[in-house]
């Protein structure tokens, strides 16, 4: 080995789980519009307990007008700029209708459709900036500076947008890779999940490719740059999660689908009612109280609370079930799905890797135990993940562990340590011997990691390792199945052997493993050109491009890396596959009952309207029905905050 790959001491890195990048988050109140929402909300619920304590109208009045302007005038005024282009929206007819309200003393109606319109504005902002902070952050996964090897043997340390293809640059132990590149001399062990999503890390020598971002283990390499920074894999998972995102088609509610047609045609019946009569000679007070009367009658305010409440509330539902779901936008359109693309890693799995077998070899005089304890003596010094995950299998059985002497560590190979005056060396079983034990090769089928376990020279047993399936994954599996028509896809950028073998464990057919983060984004994109609404269920770094393109993303909790959680429209807190069935058949729980809503909202409003233009609906009759269906609508919508609901959906029923 040459001296450039001798390991000198340097600054280790402090643990950290790989794909996570420092957190930079934009606060909420650094957001205008939460300021402003905020603001609208605080004078809203200070005016509200003084008017209903019978206060004078002079002490909660103004607390209303402000909660009015505060609230009010950004959408406004943004629908005034539509109104100029000759776009008319809803936002604008809902400041209409709330001054309308006013107009007629129904002012804490109109104030509080306000707020929730103001509140909803910032809701979208904040996940707005969320996403951009999360795509910003991911640039941190690369190091800023990295050691380039000049000819002559000397080391220089450079900003990696210095690093030209060609360059040669060493990684010691514990750094992250600066470029994507190829392996010239050394070897060691990379996690490189951030990428491919793989549990354990994986081999690396000469020939084989690295990444940047991805975390270097306890050997040192030397690698030649192959990719400039702009054209790495972790640059084009950035851009294909902007390009994702900026190219989604945009989603509205059911309700703002018609939002144009509607608004248009109500201003223009609302001027029909007002002038018509005035032309026939009505008088000018008799036509304005009628046209009033229409636009009160006739306005949204039902409507919009026919769809926000039953989605507000299978969302207040989920969230106490350990599920964020990020807005009625998205609680809408996961009822929507009828395909599902899962990922393997922490998704499927427990994102940790465990030992499953414990086989003695003939010939060793050794059973499963002593087998176990001595190769997780020899093992406990390391910071490996296989190794931990020997150590913990022993404890696990209750297994005292002796003290091991003369560890030594070989990158890719394994360890060797004395343990009770026996040599006991752990590892891969091709690097520990030149003929591999036919068991070992029984393990890799079954997609299992095989260790060998060699004492004193003499194979004596063999360990297999594999990341374990979650204990719901085959009944979530089946769940998804029936509640879209159609079995989920499994994406995974681990080998295609581990992938089969876990994949059939949890009753999938369709096996798609050795992705990168493009492969999967090409996936979704295929299923979706074939007129699939896709729902992906990811966790890291490499699901990210996948899930922004996707109708609809969820990402796990608890391993998910920040840009997952941030790209995804909803986050599973506790980590429990089985929500993820469950909240689909709320949301189209919830979608059945805002249709309903949009029923009895729709016979009211018409029966008001037919009762104002022909005959004579006195105004506070006219509001009283109007506010009444907006009620009725409300409590129906709020039928979804039950536990039974949330106990139905996880049962597997949707309607």
């Amino acid at each position: 080995m040459t001296s450039t790959l001798t390991s000198r001491p340097v600054e280790r890195q402090q643990p950290e789980r790989a794909g996570i990048p420092p957190r930079r988050r934009t606060r909420v109140l650094a957001l205008p519009e939460a300021r402003w929402a905020a603001a609208a909300t605080v004078l809203f619920l200070l005016a509200l307990p003084l008017q209903l304590a019978g206060a004078p109208a002079w002490t909660w009045g103004p607390l209303y007008a402000l909660s009015y302007v505060t609230g009010g005038w950004e959408p406004g005024w943004e629908g005034l700029k539509a109104l100029k282009d000759r776009t008319l929206d809803v936002d604008l007819l809902m400041v209409v209708a709330a001054l309308g309200a006013a107009a007629i003393g129904q002012v804490m109606d109109g104030a509080l459709l306000i707020v929730i319109f103001a509140t909803s504005g910032a809701l979208e902002a904040l996940a707005t900036a969320r996403t951009a902070d999360s795509v910003r952050g991911l640039l941190d996964l690369a190091p800023a500076t990295a050691t380039r090897l000049s000819p002559d043997g000397g080391e220089q340390a450079v900003s990696v947008e210095e690093l030209t293809v060609g360059d040669l640059v060493l990684v010691r132990p514990g750094e992250r890779v600066g470029a994507d590149g190829r392996v010239l001399d050394g070897a060691s062990e990379v996690d490189q999940a951030t990428i491919t999503g793989e549990p354990l890390p994986v081999p690396k020598e000469r020939g084989d490719e690295v990444f940047a971002g991805t975390l270097n283990g306890t050997g040192a390499l030397r690698v030649r740059v192959e990719r400039d920074a702009s054209d790495s894999v972790i640059a084009r998972i950035v851009r294909m999660v902007q390009e994702a995102s900026e190219t989604k088609a945009p989603t509205q509610l059911f309700i703002e689908k018609v939002e144009q047609r509607y608004s248009l045609g109500m201003v223009a019946a609302t001027l029909a009612v007002f002038l018509v009569p005035l032309a026939f000679g009505e008088q000018l007070t008799d036509a304005l109280l009628r046209a009033m009367t229409f636009m009160i009658v006739a306005s949204p305010c039902a409507v919009v609370l026919a769809t926000m409440p039953p989605l507000l509330s299978a969302i207040a539902n989920a969230g106490r079930h350990g599920v964020l779901v990020k807005s009625a936008v998205v609680m809408e359109r996961l009822g929507q799905v009828d395909a599902v693309a899962l990922d393997k890693t922490g998704t499927l799995t427990e994102g940790s890797p465990r030992v499953t077998d414990v086989r003695p070899l003939p010939g060793s005089g050794l059973d499963e135990g002593e087998v176990l304890t001595l190769a997780a003596a020899a093992e406990r010094p390391s910071e490996h993940p296989l190794a931990r995950a020997v150590v913990d299998a022993a404890r696990e059985r209750g297994l005292g562990l002796p003290d091991a002497a003369d560890f030594t560590s070989a990158p890719g190979v394994g360890v060797t340590a004395v343990v009770g005056g026996r040599t006991v060396a752990v590892g891969a079983p091709a690097r520990l011997l030149d003929d591999i034990p036919g068991a070992a090769a029984e393990l890799e089928e079954s997609g299992r990691t095989a260790v060998l376990v060699v004492v004193d020279g003499t194979p004596a047993g063999l360990l297999g390792i594999a990341d374990r399936l979650r204990p719901d994954a085959a009944a979530t599996v089946a769940s998804l199945a029936t509640l879209t028509g159609s079995a989920p896809v499994l994406l995974t950028g681990d080998n295609p052997r581990a992938a089969a073998h876990l994949a059939a464990e949890a009753g999938i057919d369709d096996v798609r493993a050795g992705l990168l983060p493009q492969d999967k984004l090409d996936a979704v994109r295929e299923m979706e050109s074939a007129g699939r609404k896709v729902l992906v269920v990811g966790d890291g770094v490499n699901d990210a491009p996948a899930l922004a393109a996707a109708h609809t993303g969820i990402a796990m909790g608890r391993a998910g890396s920040d840009l997952a959680l941030e790209t995804a429209d909803a986050v599973i807190v506790r980590d429990e596959l089985a929500a993820v069935p469950a909240t689909v058949a709320l949301s189209r729980r919830a979608r059945r009952l805002v249709v309903q809503n949009l029923v009895i909202a729709g016979v009211f409003i018409a029966g008001l309207v037919v009762w104002d233009l022909a005959g004579d609906l006195p105004l506070p009759l006219g509001v009283a029905g109007h506010e009444g269906s907006t009620v009725l609508v409300g409590l129906n919508g709020l039928r979804l905050l039950r536990e039974g609901a949330w106990q139905r959906a996880a049962a597997g029923h949707s309607g």
